[in-house]
């Protein structure tokens, strides 16, 4: 039997392994009893109703996509709640392809809203927080994506829009960190950005080494990343993850398990740079992943500091299989220190990353592909947004 093949055939057997395991965590977690939400109490809102020069009864507004499954039935139930709680009718603001979320977000405040909810994806919530960002005002979530990975992070209902609504009409007010990220060199430059040509240089810089041109930054709540994920993100077939949600991305995971490893020069904050090779490198705001899986488990949401996690494997497929092991039992508080292993990630955690990756590398916020960076910096703006969540602010 060829060698090709039967490494081949080695590769289908691990991928199925850890689609396995992931299942089974997976299948854990949708069974795990969920913690009771309080709903909303008709009586005690219509007895706030009776008194309209006391009690301010909070306006809604909600940033929807109507291109989700299921976006009229959510719209209905969102009415029905605030109906039963005699608040004033809810306002639905519809992102379109042109603009995500971000300018409808922005009219909801004009218009006065008291909490801006975000009914969508993680598409949907990184484009309504960059509006709310240093506002002030609450941004709810009412999850509707594959991943959902803030509301995962958060502890908010993912399969219940009334429970949902709960936290966004009786939840408590939260401030958590918001990442930033922006490409300064392209490998190849995307075809969306309006000075995309040709042979375009990397923007001139001034004396203090940072570019004097303006370049877009993209917000993330959850994590950034720079190889094998951001490859990960790019190559995932969109009708796939359609029908089978984010188990799409373990499908695509598996062509690229036999990429090269990336070189990378590496700065954190004021520190010397470091050169690395590794798979991937991720910044992450909080850890916790699709299917139960914590990537980061030291991460904080709300303290000001990114958990970078250097993400390596060597030795084929054994490499990548220690490196599922390291995942699966850092998720549940442990930790591998043993010499010599040949899949591992080390953590660090830092405020500001830098990195330059000769010949370019995908880069990914929140899942959102950011295309092939040459060079890319990622920061942290500290407790800058307020979140409406089940549980109290821990450091108000």
């Amino acid at each position: 039997m060829p060698l090709e093949l039967v490494l081949g055939i080695v590769a289908l057997v691990v991928a199925l392994a850890a689609l396995g395991v992931v299942l089974v965590v997976w299948r854990t977690e949708r069974r795990a009893p969920r913690a009771a939400v309080a709903p909303v109490d008709p009586p005690a809102a219509s007895r706030e109703a009776a008194e309209p020069d006391t009690v301010h009864r909070p306006q809604l507004a909600v940033v929807i996509n109507p291109s989700k499954e299921g976006a009229e039935d959510l719209e209905e139930s969102v009415r029905r709640v605030c109906a039963e709680a005699a608040l004033p009718e809810p306002r639905f603001f519809r992102t379109t392809v042109e603009d995500p979320g971000t300018g409808q977000a922005r009219e909801a405040l004009d218009w006065g809203a008291d909490v801006v909810v975000a009914a969508g994806g993680d598409g949907t919530v990184r484009a309504v927080a960059e509006a709310m960002v240093g506002t002030g005002r609450p941004m709810g979530l009412i999850p509707s994506g594959t991943g959902n990975l803030l509301a995962r992070n958060l502890d908010i209902p993912l399969t219940s829009v009334r429970e949902a609504l709960a936290v966004v009409l009786g939840g408590q007010d939260r401030r958590i960190d918001v990442g930033w990220a922006r490409v300064i060199e392209y490998a190849d430059l995307p075809e969306e950005r309006p000075d995309s040509q040709p042979g375009i240089p990397p923007p001139p810089r001034d004396a203090a080494g940072e570019p004097e041109v303006e370049l877009a930054k993209h917000i993330f709540l959850v994590i950034a990343g720079l190889g094998f994920d951001a490859a990960m993100v790019a190559d995932t077939d969109d009708r796939l993850k359609a029908k089978v949600g984010w188990i799409a991305y373990f499908v695509s995971g598996v062509k690229h398990l036999h990429a090269r490893r990336m070189r990378a020069r590496i700065t954190l904050d004021d520190r010397p740079p470091v050169e690395a090779r590794l798979r991937t490198l991720m910044a992450g705001n909080c850890g916790q992943l699709p299917g139960g899986i914590t990537l980061l488990p030291d991460a904080v949401i709300d303290d000001g500091e990114l958990d970078i996690a250097a993400v390596d494997t060597r030795g084929g497929l054994a490499g990548w299989a220690q490196l599922l092991g390291e995942v699966v039992i850092q998720g549940v508080g442990m930790r591998n220190d043993l010499p010599g292993k040949i899949g591992r990630i080390d953590h660090v955690r830092a405020r500001r990353v830098h990195v330059v990756v000769p010949g370019g590398e995908q880069a990914q916020v929140d899942g959102d592909p950011l295309g092939r960076a040459v060079e890319l910096e990622i920061w942290v703006e500290k407790r800058s947004l307020v979140v409406r969540t089940p549980g109290i602010d821990p450091t108000a």
